[in-house]
């Protein structure tokens, strides 16, 4: 028998959705704060972890943090509909209450990116959690160099984020969009993400690329940018499988002796290399 005490790992604690904002029609953004005032406030987290959301009747599973810790009081979870826990999220309105337990996982290694150039490659919901770190080299402006942000859609109409791009372009950041099919209106570069990399004017040699989408996606992506002459070391990426804990207790999200909820899921190509994984073409 389990007994809820805050010991107990595995008991969330109530978070209610302050507001919801919807990126596209098949993902919205969820601003969530936790009901115990006291706990909220001292909440924090790095970018790159992850909650793992609960609903009643509905299961449990992870999903990244698309806020910044440096703007606390309230966590963002931008969640695309695609099963039975993401579906009943989008069901919820504004003041629906939901379990929300962690922080988990290796997050991305913001000290050690201080200095360098970043350049962020997304794919759809991939810009997720790659906001919570754009957003938190914004706020600490003077310790990160170039912001590049390269960001593919399937369509102009499932671009999501589209009010932190425009942002983001005012504060300085190089933002380059693409979609694999051009609707009315569309003047912009039609094809994968990859492409906009053929076109990149910068000097890669303090570069560190940031890489998260589908996994094909990441699999050329990092073979582009591998091509380009970016060292293993230099590209990080943030992976998802299937996990049921969240905190290396399960196994279910296993890469032979690596845990994506524990050793990731952040991890960097050289953490990689030698796995049996599809992003890097296994």
């Amino acid at each position: 028998m389990i007994h809820k005490t805050e010991e107990n790992i595995y008991l969330p604690k109530i978070a209610t959705i302050k507001d919801i904002c919807i990126e596209n029609s098949q993902i919205k953004t969820f601003i969530l704060e936790f009901n115990d005032q006291k706990f909220n406030k001292s909440f924090s987290y790095n970018p790159g972890q992850f909650l793992m959301v609960s609903v009643p009747h509905h299961g449990e599973a992870p999903i990244s943090f698309s806020s910044t810790p440096t703007r606390p009081g309230a966590v963002y979870l931008s969640i695309r509909k695609a099963g039975k826990l993401t579906g009943a999220m989008h069901e919820l309105a504004k003041g629906a209450a939901i379990g929300l337990r962690g922080p988990y996982g290796k997050p991305f290694p913001m000290e050690d990116l201080k200095g360098s150039n970043l350049l962020f490659v997304a794919g759809g919901i991939g810009l997720a959690p790659l906001r919570s770190v754009i957003n938190y080299c914004l706020d600490k402006r003077a310790e990160y160099g170039e912001i590049t942000v390269l960001y593919g859609s399937r369509a102009p109409s499932d671009i999501a984020f589209a009010a932190d791009i425009d942002s983001w372009k005012k504060q300085g950041v190089s933002c380059s969009l693409t979609v694999d099919v051009a609707e009315d209106g569309w003047d912009g570069p039609v094809g994968l993400v990859t492409t906009l990399l053929d076109n990149l004017q910068s000097d890669n040699s303090n570069t560190t690329a940031i890489v998260c989408g589908p996994s094909l996606m990441i699999r050329f992506v990092i073979n582009k940018l591998t091509a380009m002459g970016f060292s293993d070391e230099t590209i990080i990426t943030t992976l998802e499988r299937h996990m049921k804990c969240g905190v290396g207790i399960c196994r279910h999200c296993h890469m032979d002796n690596k845990l994506v909820c524990d050793d990731g899921p952040v991890f960097s190509v050289a953490d990689l290399r030698g796995l049996d994984i599809a992003e890097l073409g296994a």
